[in-house]
C-alpha cells in the first residue's frame, strides 16, 4: 500500500480547523488529522464529519487533546477523553488516534497507561499511536523527564506508535533508528523538522537538522504503509499565501522523498 499524505488541522493555525480542511483539498493532500483543541469545530464531531464531506477529504486520524493547553478540552478525565476520540474516529472513518504519553503528575493515568491503551485498541477497533515527546530542557543541557512510562515509544510495548521528527529534534534522537526499533509497531509519522533547540518547532520538512529526506526513504525502504502527516508550524505566515506556501512546499517535499511524485 502507498502511504497516505495527510495535513493536521494544526498546520493551519491560527486560521481555524475549516480552513485546514480548504487547504488540504486545494494544495491535494490525500487526508486530514483532525487535532482536537481549542477551536470548538475540533471537538465537533458532526462539524468534522460535514467538512469531510463538503470537501471530499478523508480524515485518516484524530489526535486526542492531551497537550499542556489542551487539559479541559472534552473534560478532565484522561482515559475519557481517549474514549471520546475513539469515538470521534469511528464516526468520521478515522482508523487512528495519535496520544501522548502521561505528564508525570498524571500518576493515576501513567500507572497503568500501556495496558489500558491495549484495552482500549481491543475494545474500540482503533489503533492508538502513542507519540514520542522529549525531556523539557531550557537551553541545551541535560532535561527533566516529564513523562510517564517515558517519552521514547520504543521503550514500552504499545502496538501502534507515532515518530514525530521535531519532537525527536528537542530530544536529540535518530528518528531513523528509532523507526528501525519499532519496526512494524510504527503506524504513524508527524513529518516537521527541528534545529535541535529546546523548542518545539514544527519546522517545514528539509528547514532543519532531523534528516527528514533521509527519513522519508528508509520509510519506503521498508514499504511503510501507514499515514505520513504534515503537522508544522504556519503561525510566522504574514498572510494565507505564505500559509499556503508553506503547505505546497511540505506536500512536495513528502512526495518527492517518498518516492510518490512520478505516482501521483
Amino acid at each position: 500500500m502507498i502511504p497516505l499524505i495527510a495535513l493536521s488541522t494544526a498546520s493551519s493555525y491560527p486560521e481555524s480547523t475549516a480552513h485546514a480542511f480548504g487547504y488540504a483539498a486545494t494544495i491535494g493532500y490525500d487526508a486530514v488529522e483532525v487535532m482536537v483543541g481549542i477551536d470548538s469545530l475540533s471537538q465537533q464531531t458532526s462539524a468534522i464529519r460535514q467538512l469531510s464531506e463538503h470537501h471530499e477529504m478523508p480524515v485518516c486520524a484524530v489526535h486526542a487533546p492531551c497537550l499542556l493547553f489542551t487539559q479541559r478540552v472534552w473534560g478532565t478525565e484522561p482515559w475519557g477523553k481517549l474514549e471520546r476520540s475513539a469515538e470521534m474516529a469511528h464516526a468520521v472513518g478515522a482508523d487512528v488516534v495519535v496520544v501522548h504519553p502521561p505528564f508525570r503528575w498524571q500518576k493515576d493515568y501513567a500507572r497503568d497507561f500501556v495496558n489500558g491503551i491495549a484495552a482500549l485498541e481491543e475494545s474500540t477497533g482503533i489503533a492508538f499511536a502513542v507519540e514520542n515527546m522529549y525531556p523539557w530542557r531550557a537551553s541545551t543541557k541535560r532535561g527533566m523527564e516529564m513523562y510517564l512510562p517515558g517519552w521514547d515509544p520504543s521503550g514500552e510495548n504499545y502496538a501502534n506508535t507515532t515518530i514525530d521528527l521535531s519532537h525527536a529534534a528537542i530530544a536529540q534522537s535518530d528518528v531513523i533508528e528509532m523507526a528501525k526499533r519499532l519496526g512494524d509497531r510504527l503506524r504513524h509519522i508527524h513529518l516537521t523538522d527541528g534545529s535541535g533547540s529546546a523548542k518545539d518547532e514544527h519546522l517545514v520538512p528539509g528547514r532543519g537538522v532531523m534528516g527528514a529526506a533521509p527519513f522519508l526513504r528508509h520509510l519506503e525502504s521498508v514499504d511503510f504503509s501507514g499515514h505520513v502527516v504534515l503537522e508544522i508550524n504556519t503561525r510566522r505566515a504574514n498572510n494565507r499565501e505564505e500559509r499556503e506556501a508553506d503547505l505546497v512546499e511540505s506536500l512536495r517535499f513528502a512526495r518527492e522523498h517518498l518516492g510518490l511524485s512520478a505516482r501521483r
